[in-house]
């Protein structure tokens, strides 16, 4: 199993190119379970997430090629030989759950393994099964698969309202909400940039849709969607990341295809910690201000509140802040596993439930570490970059499911890191 050496360096400069959002990517690739037209993503991310996609519609008879380096991906689901998406698949990464919605829209019916991926606590599909529920579909649990079909001759139109802000529930009701006999209305939805470019795609593609990036979102249904292009927006996530570079051990690093709007919460806990970020013709660039990083609180949010996918990155920055930080998740429990390996690098962390009390050191040093999930995993490399000697991470198998090249783009602004073999 491979590990990452980091040997903190000092200060970075230069450029990190931003890739497609691993989310969004995620969430449009079943949307041509759809249509047996065409579908093409550009910017697509090249990561193992997006091959266990890739391999689960290949599964139920779609065609994927990944082009010009994987960064293009034409789909094409003319002839689905299948509606079961088996379990050997499903348990490797959560998003498979997205299948259900475009299988029970286009052929009524489907068998979809309950879900895996990273273990930050419970992650119930009860929201999803509801969504489908509500849009006329019968659903059974029965030996770890979700049974559904649509009883009555399709999907038809409804009213979801979502008890909790899901983002994963609201892109399956819009999936399956597109080929809906009649109007839907999604109460509640989720605001994020990857559901307003999903709602973008299936535009193209001849859905008709309304209020994406607000709480309610209407579907008109129809009968039938063609083919499209669609680019994916960047990824906010990453982009954040890497905005954290410089932050937690100085220089000036210019994220390419970043924009405020993005992360907007994150932004502005940024610059009360004492971080300049500037919008520029080709991203955005970002720098500590002077001297030492300021303590923060942080609570985590749906969008548009600060994202609990840099929940991890932010507390590598934090263990080096003059001052106590204050970190609250609510997305997520068991969210704060991070904690313990951070404080092998010498942090001061006490973590009591949803919430983790950061008090700041002079210096972090470096250690082996073992990654727990995805973005645990490059707050370690993170907090390695500002540690002195050198941070071995373990079990960075984890990282490849959401970032692409972090050795080179890092390497590339300065930073002394390496990719390892076992032993």
């Amino acid at each position: 199993m491979d590990s990452i050496i980091v040997t903190g360096n000092g200060p970075l400069s230069g450029q990190i190119p931003i890739a497609g959002a691993k989310n969004a990517c995620l969430t449009l690739m079943p949307a041509t379970l759809l249509s047996d037209e065409p579908l093409t993503l550009t910017n697509a991310p090249r990561l193992s997430d997006i091959r266990t996609m890739t391999t689960l519609l290949q599964s139920l008879g779609a065609e994927v090629q990944a082009l010009q380096d994987g960064q293009v991906l034409a789909l094409s689901s003319h002839a689905l030989t299948s509606t079961r998406a088996d379990y050997d698949i499903v348990r490797k990464m959560r998003a498979s759950i997205l299948v259900l919605g475009p299988l029970l829209a286009r052929e009524g019916h489907a068998e979809v393994s309950l879900p895996g991926g990273c273990a930050i606590g419970a992650r119930p599909v009860d929201l999803h099964l509801r969504a489908m529920e509500a849009l006329g579909a019968e659903m059974e649990l029965r030996d770890g698969y979700v049974h559904a079909r649509t009883p009555r001759g399709g999907l038809q139109g409804g009213v979801v309202e979502f008890p909790l802000v899901s983002v994963g529930a609201t892109e399956n009701a819009l999936l399956a909400a597109v080929l809906a006999k009649g109007p839907s209305v999604l109460k509640n939805a989720a605001r994020e940039p990857e559901i307003v470019d999903l709602v973008e795609c299936l535009r193209k593609m001849g859905a008709q849709i309304s209020g994406e990036g607000t709480h309610e979102i209407e579907v008109q249904g129809v009968d039938r969607l063609g083919g499209a292009t669609h680019r994916v927006v960047t990824d906010r996530i990453e982009l954040g990341t890497y905005m954290l570079a410089p932050a937690v051990c100085g220089g000036e690093v210019e994220c390419l295809g970043g924009r405020i709007h993005l992360l907007e919460a994150f932004c502005e806990r940024l610059d009360a910690a004492g971080i300049s970020v500037e919008e520029t013709d080709a991203g955005l660039k970002v720098a500590r201000k002077n001297g030492r990083i300021q303590a923060v609180d942080v609570t985590t949010e749906p969008f548009p509140g600060f994202p609990t996918d840099l929940q991890a990155q932010m507390m590598a920055l934090l263990c080096t802040a003059e001052g106590t930080s204050v970190l609250e998740e609510k997305i997520f429990e068991n969210r704060f596993m991070h904690a313990p390996e951070l404080m092998r690098m010498g942090a001061s962390i006490d973590v009591s439930g949803g919430t983790a009390r950061v008090t700041g050191v002079e210096k972090l040093k470096g250690a082996p570490v073992m990654a727990t999930d995805l973005r645990a995993s490059v707050s370690l490399i993170l907090a390695g970059l500002a540690a002195e000697g050198e941070t071995k991470v373990s079990r960075v198998y984890h990282l490849d499911r959401g970032y692409e090249h972090v050795v080179r783009k890092l390497s590339g602004v300065g930073a002394k890191i390496e990719r390892v073999p076992a032993e």
